[in-house]
């Protein structure tokens, strides 16, 4: 084993004696427990085995002799098999062989990660023409699950963003799922919801694409128990578990992924007991019923925002606002926090970043009262004669 292995294996014996569980180990338990089921799993992806950001080690190799070990392919002789392929940098190819390869094993559990979201770009034409529609096209289904790193942090338009808005505009006739979950156990059991069942009311299996974390993976608040994974279920939408007095709610923050934490470290030091902060983990299909009942739990939040580190035109905005709007009052509409519209996913400069995210979350805690500046991009033409 690597030297550097050596504590990352000590910390996930900890979580079985109640350390807690992140991300990464709640996948492999998730990959585990499906294939001791007798469902077959495959992953395949850039860095698939390591994972770009070296947190899953499915894979492990010995530095002597190169020899590789995969541990969850030799758990029980009476398993399923595990397979786990570091992909060639070719997106259209991989991702077009592993929807085929959903289609011929419709029981093995398929699943195909970018190493950053935005690749996921070189793969357009897959998603648009079978991806989305096979089964409305052809009567085809298919349950693909792809796994995108998505997330403002600094990085730059070419890793900050997996298109969300794009699968989203795809979205209808409950042809896929789309979910961005905040917690491991949550990531948990919508893998395993994939392969056993509740995914679609007729029963049938659907593409899942799943907007996963970067920073979030090491983060000391992105943790569950075991007891999370062993005894919950996957929720739709997760409500405000800190809030004690619904009836002192003025205004609640609705978000999905990575921003949650955001506006949990800024409510914090705000001291805003005043605010509630519901996550819809997942997009589409929007869990309408879930969202309304949590919405008419808090009779005096008259101040409804919407808050994304997206651009505007991007994100999932347009697609929520469009399902909560008519939930609320007549009297009153959904507010957005977040980036204004922009050509690009995200900023080139690292302390643009910074300002942007900062002005989002003051937009999200401003008062209702007062207007919401939106940071202008002003371009210098040049006049020509």
């Amino acid at each position: 084993m690597h030297p550097k292995l050596d504590r990352f294996l000590e910390k996930r014996k900890e979580a079985l004696t109640g350390a807690p569980v992140d991300w990464a180990l709640a996948e492999t338990l998730a990959f585990g427990s499906l294939v001791l089921e007798g469902t077959p799993v495959r992953l395949s992806g850039q860095d698939a085995g390591r994972a770009t950001f070296s947190q899953r080690h499915a894979e492990y190799h010995d530095v002597e002799n190169d020899r590789v070990w995969v541990p969850l392919a030799h758990m029980s002789a009476n398993q399923a098999p595990f397979e786990v392929y570091n992909s060639p940098l070719s997106e259209y190819g991989v991702l077009g062989f592993e929807f085929g390869y959903s289609i011929s094993d419709p029981l093995a559990l398929v699943l195909w990660e970018a190493q950053y979201g935005d690749f996921a770009n070189g793969a357009q034409i897959m998603i648009d023409q079978f991806i989305s529609c096979s089964e409305s096209k052809w009567g085809q289904p298919n349950g693909l699950v792809m796994l995108l790193p998505h997330g403002q942090e600094g990085g730059g338009p070419e890793h900050s963003s997996a298109r969300l808005e794009r699968f989203l505009s795809l979205c209808a006739e409950n042809n896929m799922l789309v979910a961005y979950c905040t917690t491991p156990a949550q990531y948990f059991h919508l893998l395993r919801r994939q392969m056993r069942g509740g995914a679609d009311r007729r029963g049938l299996r659907k593409p899942l694409i799943v907007m996963t974390p970067k920073s979030l993976l090491r983060h000391p608040k992105v943790v569950s128990t075991m007891e999370d994974l062993t005894s919950g279920v996957f929720h739709h939408v997760l409500d405000d578990a800190t809030v004690k007095d619904r009836g002192a709610i003025t205004r609640i923050l609705v978000c999905t992924g990575k921003i949650y934490y955001e506006l949990l470290a800024a409510r914090e030091a705000r001291n805003a007991v005043d605010t509630a902060i519901v996550r819809v983990e997942q997009i589409y299909p929007f869990p309408e019923a879930e969202f309304a009942e949590i919405l008419k739990s808090y009779r005096n939040a008259h101040n409804v925002l919407w808050v994304q580190e997206e651009p505007r035109n991007n994100g999932a905005w347009t697609l929520v606002r469009s399902y909560i709007q008519p939930m609320l009052e007549t009297k009153h509409v959904i507010g957005y926090a977040g980036r204004p519209r922009a050509a690009s996913t995200a900023p080139g400069s690292p302390k643009r970043h910074v300002q942007e995210q900062a002005d989002l979350i003051e937009q999200a805690f401003a008062p209702p009262s007062i207007a919401r500046r939106f940071r202008k991009r002003l371009v210098r033409r040049r006049k020509h004669r």
